[in-house]
């Protein structure tokens, strides 16, 4: 296959199209967000790239159409049969909500994007959203493309809109006052300043919302309580995703009585992110078995890579064939105790079988070749697709040098995609 526009591109173009007035301005758009852009910049210095990477239109069609395929298929009732059969319990409670804020990662290859994961509570939309409207192109020939990026001057809207849908498949047309944004220790995690866009994005909308720790909560009377206000809605970031924390009990009794419109919640994650759902998305014979019509078994067979679990019966099996796969915890989250089978000592291989693992046929990520303090430097990078009921929002990349996404490269950090015209139409 020749190299389309885009693999050109990365390889080739070099230019920084991050204006970083522009960046302060899309983060400062509320006077209680003064301060935002200089506190990342301190705190977070690797959180933006200064470029962006670039995909054709196909990849861009293609990664939305396996999107939509996987949500389709994930409502056949075969489906939810084995997804939430070994499922926390709580998972089998849904009040109607779809969940906001999916990601699906994507690495790219000859055979087109690959999918590496699903993510119930993917962070960086808010970020992302405007990162993409701080770009200028480098070149009058980009500029097109540069303007698609930017996206919908509506998007933000459309944002507060999805969560807007949320309270309405759940409480139809009673009125809703308070919104929580809730994580553990939310002040220290990496990506509170998406927080605070969150919390304002609400505000502007005439909510009350605040952004706590779990700890905070209160159940009582039938109703969840922060500092003795009622919560309607509640923007969950947690990764204890379904509950199971003693400090979460509050918020755990409150969804399990449907007191509270949680999203995203425990069932969405069990029918699309625990990791051994890719097990079922990439073997034909069973989404056959579910009644999944034959174009979205063929889309899904080039786009899901091959994925088994990690069993003592296939112990020497696997890790004979480790240096073809990547393995990951069915639980985890944001490549937290993932491996690359190539990496593996035997230590690290004794834990993976006493947990519980899955192994995928190895896709490595493709590579963006950027300059970085006057060097020509090459950066890995993924697509995150942010999706809501089936429909993708926004691309986004991750740069980042290493196994796994990390936001600590020079040059790395999230950064905008750019969608070009396939090599066949240029």
């Amino acid at each position: 296959m020749s190299p389309s526009s885009a693999e050109a591109l990365n390889r080739d173009c070099f230019c920084r199209t991050l204006n970083t007035q522009r960046l302060r301005v899309q983060l400062e758009a509320d006077p209680s967000l003064h301060g935002l852009s200089a506190q990342i910049q301190q705190t977070r210095p690797h959180l933006f790239s200064s470029s962006v990477v670039f995909v054709s239109k196909q990849v861009q069609a293609q990664i939305s159409s396996v999107v939509t395929a996987i949500e389709r298929v994930a409502k056949l009732p075969g489906y939810q049969a084995q997804a939430l059969s070994r499922a926390n319990p709580i998972a089998q409670h849904h009040w109607g909500p779809h969940s906001v804020c999916m990601g699906y990662d994507f690495h790219l290859s000859q055979r087109g994007p690959q999918l590496i994961e699903i993510n119930t509570n993917a962070g960086g939309l808010l970020l992302s959203a405007a990162l993409a409207r701080a770009q200028e192109a480098c070149c009058t020939e980009l500029d097109p493309a540069f303007v698609t990026c930017a996206g919908d001057a509506n998007l933000t809207a459309e944002l507060f809109e999805m969560f807007a849908t949320e309270w309405r498949l759940q409480r139809g047309a009673l009125p809703w006052r308070t919104v929580l944004i809730v994580d553990s220790a939310p002040q220290a995690q990496y990506l509170a300043p998406e927080f605070e866009l969150f919390r304002q994005l609400f505000a502007q909308h005439g909510l009350q919302a605040v952004v706590a720790d779990p700890s905070e909560l209160l159940w009582q009377g039938g109703q969840l309580l922060h500092q003795g206000t009622v919560i309607d809605l509640v923007y969950n970031r947690l990764t204890d995703f379904y509950l199971e924390d003693p400090a979460h009990q509050a918020l755990r009794l409150a969804y399990e009585a449907g007191a509270v419109v949680l999203t995203p919640h425990p069932n969405t994650h069990a029918l699309l992110a625990d990791k051994r759902n890719l097990i079922a998305l990439s073997q034909d014979s069973l989404l056959a078995a579910w009644g999944v019509n034959a174009a979205d078994r063929k889309l899904l067979a080039t786009s899901v890579p091959s994925t088994r679990l990690v069993t003592p019966e296939r112990a020497d099996e696997l890790w004979a064939q480790r240096r073809q796969l990547f393995f990951k915890p069915v639980a985890g989250y944001g490549a937290k105790a993932a491996y690359r089978g190539d990496k593996l000592t035997r230590r690290v291989w004794a834990e993976i079988l006493a947990g519980d693992f899955v192994a995928q046929a190895l896709v490595p990520p493709s590579e963006r070749q950027i300059e970085v303090d006057g060097e020509p430097t090459d950066l890995k990078f993924d697509i995150r697709a942010y999706a809501y009921a089936g429909q993708v929002q926004l691309l986004a990349a991750r740069m980042y040098s290493g196994q796994t996404t990390n936001f600590r490269t020079p040059g790395g950090g999230f950064a905008p995609v750019i969608v070009v015209p396939d090599s066949e139409s240029n």
